[in-house]
């Protein structure tokens, strides 16, 4: 027949994986274009306008409310709607409007499980610009990509440069809002019995603030640079400690670390678990570092794991030296650093709890 073509796939499948590589490619050849389609959303806000808005939203309204072109709102929609980031319904009038759904639901800027000030961060032109430089650490490890892009490294840049501090910090507290709360959901034993937790690298206090909402009988502490803590906000049962982790660590009945270690190498995160294993001694058996980080399985995993091998590339890219680590990396850091034990545990999350103990 005419215009009918038969394929015949070989029993080792490589023709399948050509047909399939003949997709595949473009994701790579255009897949920024996902990550801009969705930083345009959230910077114009449909994700806030579309929830708050009782009735789907047709084109006409949503282009009204956003004050901008209709035909390229709708490309915009288009797009994102094919890729799962919102969706049509129909309206009690008949006629066709967007609407929410679960994926965007996590761009709205004021949403409690919100990653929308992530994706602005990681995905503005400061920290994309190093990106372009990945070859070039590939062909000297010594070499920073960050600096490569921006003459300094990501510390000193974001100590210079207030705005850009501001985004950090909004960046890693919609992760850590969402991560500690998953944390106690997951594995609320993690907290029990504890009656102080010093938050090593704590930022703005995000951490201390969510655990001691969920958990009154802790004393939090809040511990990072003094240049940090001293524009982080006051709040009732936390104390802003500024000093540095590398020399000196609050003593405290538990010691929190959630990315931090991954911004480091194997030396640097050796000194700074030394420091926390000093700040617990004290408390004895009840003493314990909490590490909230991503534990890299080589070898396979489920998707959501999978994001700790993106996480990889953007340590690769952002940092001097830091990277994310498999269970048996985490293990040689914990042990050179002097702990007896320690235990992995999952949870809904890209992330891993691991609990090791003096």
């Amino acid at each position: 027949m005419a215009g009918l073509v038969t394929k015949t796939y070989a029993a080792n499948g490589n023709d399948v994986e050509t047909d399939q590589a003949q997709v595949d490619i473009w994701r790579f050849v255009f897949g920024f274009t996902e990550m801009a389609a969705a930083k345009c959303a959230v910077e114009l806000g449909i994700p806030d306008i579309l929830e708050n808005h009782a009735d789907p939203m047709t084109l006409s309204q949503l282009s009204s409310a956003l004050a901008c072109s209709s035909t390229a709102l709708f490309r915009i929609m288009r797009f994102l709607m094919n890729r799962g980031i919102f969706k049509e319904k129909i309206t009690n009038q008949g006629s066709i409007g967007y609407v929410q759904t679960p994926l965007s639901r996590l761009l709205r800027k004021d949403g409690d499980n919100s990653l929308a000030s992530m994706l602005l961060y990681i995905n503005g032109p400061v920290m994309v610009a190093p990106h372009q430089f990945l070859s070039a650490r590939v062909l000297d490890d010594k070499t920073s990509a960050f600096v490569c892009a921006h003459g300094k490294d990501i510390w000193q840049h974001a100590a210079e440069n207030p705005d850009h501090s501001k985004l950090l910090d909004e960046a890693m507290a919609c992760d850590t809002r969402r991560t500690v709360r998953a944390v106690l959901d997951g594995c609320p034993e993690v907290f029990n019995g504890l009656r102080s937790v010093v938050n090593v690298g704590g930022g703005d206090g995000t951490a201390v603030r969510v655990l001691i909402e969920m958990c009154p009988q802790i004393r939090g502490i809040n511990f990072d640079l003094h240049h940090v803590v001293s524009v982080a906000p006051e709040c009732e049962g936390i104390e802003h400690v500024g000093g540095d982790m590398f020399v000196e660590v609050p003593k405290a009945n538990a010691a929190f670390l959630k990315w931090i270690l991954h911004d480091w190498n194997d030396d640097e995160c050796i000194q700074i678990l030394k420091n926390c294993r000093e700040a617990i001694l004290e408390y004895g058996t009840a003493g314990k570092v909490i590490i909230v980080e991503a534990v890299i399985e080589e070898k396979g995993g489920d998707k959501l794991k999978d994001v700790g091998l993106m996480l990889d590339m953007i340590m690769l890219a952002e940092t001097n030296t830091g990277k994310e680590r498999t269970a048996e990396e985490w293990t040689f850091v914990l042990r050179e650093a002097g702990f007896t034990r320690h235990t992995i545990k999952n949870f809904q999350s890209a992330l891993s709890v691991i609990e090791a103990y003096p």
